[in-house]
């Protein structure tokens, strides 16, 4: 499976963005965004399963919302009042197998990653 992200610039603090990631294949069933600072670990931003129930990190909830298509190949994220602390390499990442929460954060539970979008917010 193949996943490649666009949408990703440059916003100003309080902006908005959208971000979506198209899977060459429909036989995933749990999609996320995950992010990255320099020099850390990739962290949750928010994931969905083929249920199309949300899961998010604390720190995005009420900002950020994932969805995808009813096709199950387009994997999106809207980005709303974005903060400079959202400033970071975004990646889409996807998995066959359906995944309770609890393993949802976890990047090594994805086998499928895309290329990554940067997205800089400034204040």
């Amino acid at each position: 499976v193949q996943l490649v992200e666009s949408g990703g610039g440059s916003v100003q603090t309080g902006g908005s963005l959208t971000l979506s990631c198209v899977a060459s294949e429909n036989i995933v069933s749990t999609m996320a965004w995950f992010r990255q600072l320099p020099g850390k670990q990739r962290t949750l931003v928010a994931a969905i399963g083929s249920d199309g129930v949300p899961s998010y990190a604390g720190s995005v909830q009420g900002r950020f919302t994932i969805s995808r298509d009813s096709a199950g190949y387009t994997l999106y994220l809207q980005m709303n009042n974005l903060k400079p602390q959202d400033n970071a390499m975004y990646y889409c990442a996807a998995e066959y197998r359906r995944l309770p929460w609890s393993q949802m954060r976890l990047e090594f539970e994805y086998n499928y990653w895309g290329q990554g979008i940067q997205v800089t917010v400034s204040s």
